[in-house]
């Protein structure tokens, strides 16, 4: 081989050499990169579960510094503004991180869930039937699809078509997880809309079974408070609208009913005192004066019944 040849021969050999040299260096720092952003991704969502948010803010942030395909960053981020109340910000890197994660499943159905707590119905239907297609067997991802289903009917409906489905929905994530206490407040909602009580029993039975009747929220407290009214159990609803009361005094309904079955057993005075605790709470319900009359009519029903057995009683 000519001398100059050979040369040139070894300068390409010695280019390509340090060209291969030069990649692999690269594409080792990327991977140690990558590494570092895992790692800080990891100790963010420990910061979450310490309830430490500012820290888990931060520690993602550093991971995105080192690397921006990092999806499980892009997550955490966005729970961080999602807490903070920053919605748009935790919707773009939610959708980032189930672009960057191949579609994941799981942030498939977080994604679905932003978007339904923001009212972007559509999205989240979608999102929640791209979760369902590649985890079926995920409870969440069927609440989230009733969830939407419930959204678009309006639970007040109780003949809207979509209700049923919605219904089944929540019935798939419950057979797949059983205790799951949202689920069954909202399949309760739907079985007290439909005047189901039986079932609204059953339901917020298992419900207080799985977390106990102190940690149920109120609202569980007056939808059985309803169902047992309904069934004739007037004790035990006095004893559940009595324990909405308690936990929440906001809220004028359980005082409303709570009177209502004070009255039924004569106990004017009581029932006039709870009502008006109802009427200082929320003015706006007895602006009309509709529900006042139908006390003053019931007061009026009851003492006339009174005034007749009395007459029997004198005979």
């Amino acid at each position: 081989m000519p001398l100059k040849m050979l040369r040139r021969f070894t300068e390409l050999l010695l280019v390509t050499v340090f060209t291969c040299c030069g990649c692999q260096s690269m594409s080792h720092k990327q991977q140690l990169k990558s590494i570092d952003a895992r790692r800080f991704s990891g100790m963010g969502f420990q910061k979450i579960h310490d309830g430490s948010w500012q820290d888990a803010e931060e520690l993602f942030t550093k991971a995105l510094d080192k690397s921006k395909n990092d999806d499980r960053a892009h997550w955490g981020l966005a729970e961080s503004y999602w807490n903070r109340g920053e919605t748009g910000l935790a919707v773009e890197h939610m959708e980032q991180a189930v672009r960057l994660s191949a579609g994941d499943p799981k942030m498939v159905q977080r994604l679905g869930r932003m978007y339904l707590e923001i009212g972007r119905l559509e999205d989240a239907k979608f999102h929640s039937l791209w979760a369902l297609e590649s985890e079926r067997d995920s409870a969440q991802a069927w609440a989230l699809y009733g969830d939407c289903l419930l959204a678009a009917a309006g639970i007040s409906d109780a003949t809207h078509p979509a209700l049923q489905p919605s219904l089944s929905a929540y019935h798939r994530a419950l057979a797949l997880q059983p205790d799951y206490p949202k689920v069954q407040q909202t399949a309760a909602e739907i079985y007290s809309t439909q005047q189901r009580y039986d079932r609204v029993l059953a339901t917020l039975d298992r419900l207080h079974d799985g977390i106990g009747v102190a940690a149920a929220p109120a609202r569980v407290d007056l939808l059985r408070g309803i169902a047992l009214k309904q069934e004739g159990r007037t004790e035990d609803a006095k004893e559940s609208f009595r324990r909405a009361i308690a936990k929440d005094g906001n809220n004028p309904d359980p005082l409303i009913e709570l009177a209502s079955l004070e009255l039924q057993d004569r106990k004017v005075d009581q029932s006039r005192a709870t009502l008006q605790r109802a009427a200082d709470l929320a003015p706006e319900r007895f602006e009309d004066g509709m529900l006042r009359q139908q006390f003053q009519e019931e007061e009026q029903r009851l003492a006339h019944e009174k005034t007749i057995e009395d007459s029997q009683q004198r005979r």
